[in-house]
């Protein structure tokens, strides 16, 4: 009787079963999604060049700059345009801080029983929504140039339910001062992008109206591992998503389709090193993009002109 089990027939079993291990691990880690994305990116560079951010064409000016005065879990960041400065969030101690364009330290703002702050976005002058991640809420504060201190029982809350989050819960916010969307979005397992519209309520006279929808259009091509923050550009229409654990900011057009990316690892984007934990992101007026990583790092990133024909 012939044995079943030969060698030749062991060495091949055990080939099969590391081939299924990588098949999966390359799924797990959306290796096949990115590879066809950046045959499609560098495929459509012509289309897409004068019509988006087109990420491609930027390079980090200033990189992996620690934030005197700040030591740890920095998260989030959005930009003010009326002081044309930065805003970020720590979560230990629980406060949010302001930035210059340059990442200097200028202020402090101690936070009261806001829970686990992970994001904040500008909407208008002086007003900002902050989410809680823990407890699926979003706060809507009002931020004066002599603020040193908010607590959550003065700020107008939306409590949000989709369900038992716990550590993966709310990450980013962006919002679209046009068409009054505010997007959040869901860490991981499986990532996602909501949209709600009514808050934040900007007249208290109004009726408190909420609309929450997941946002199917940018969830259905949604490639990356994890989302950190968001970002929405208002000149093109598009939405970028920084994932940590992809080392990619993507660009999402108004369709949902992924159109550009800028990559965070060691000697893309001119930059020395990879970006440890990427956590937030942000534009200026001029186009400019800032970033922040844990534990303290900042990072600008500036387009370069474009090349003459």
């Amino acid at each position: 009787m012939r044995r079943l089990l030969t060698p030749r027939r062991l060495i091949a079993a055990l080939l099969l079963v590391a081939l299924a291990l990588l098949l999966g691990l390359g799924q797990v880690l959306r290796v096949y999604e990115r590879v066809w994305f950046g045959f499609e990116e560098w495929r459509h560079a012509g289309v897409w060049r004068g019509k988006s951010l087109w990420l491609p064409d930027y390079r980090v000016v200033l990189e992996a700059e620690p934030i005197a005065g700040l030591e740890d879990n920095v998260s989030a960041l959005t930009y003010d345009p009326d002081r044309q400065t930065l805003f970020s969030v720590t979560n230990k101690p629980a406060q949010l801080v302001e930035l210059s364009l340059e990442g200097k330290l200028l202020r402090k703002i101690s936070l009261g029983d806001f829970g686990d702050t992970e994001a904040i976005e500008y909407i208008s002058k002086d007003v900002y929504v902050l989410s809680d991640e823990h407890r699926q809420r979003l706060f809507r504060i009002t931020l004066r140039d002599d603020t040193t201190h908010l607590d959550a029982s003065q700020a107008q809350q939306l409590s949000l339910s989709v369900g038992n989050l716990g550590n993966q819960g709310f990450e980013g916010l962006a919002y679209d001062a046009l068409g009054k969307r505010l997007f959040v979005a869901k860490e991981r397992n499986p990532v996602r992008i909501y949209e709600v519209r009514g808050f934040p309520q900007m007249h208290s006279d109004q009726p408190f109206a909420v609309h929450v929808v997941e946002d199917l259009k940018h969830n259905r091509n949604l490639f990356v591992r994890d989302l950190s923050s968001l970002l929405y550009d208002t000149r093109s229409g598009h939405l970028l998503a920084l994932s940590d654990e992809s080392r990619l900011v993507l660009e999402l057009s108004a369709e949902g389709e992924p159109i550009s990316s800028l990559s965070l690892l060691r000697g893309m984007q001119g930059l020395r090193r990879s970006v440890p934990q990427a956590e937030g992101i942000a534009m200026d007026d001029q186009g400019t993009l800032y970033l922040v990583s844990e534990p303290n790092l900042f990072y600008v990133f500036k387009k370069r002109e474009a090349e003459a024909p």
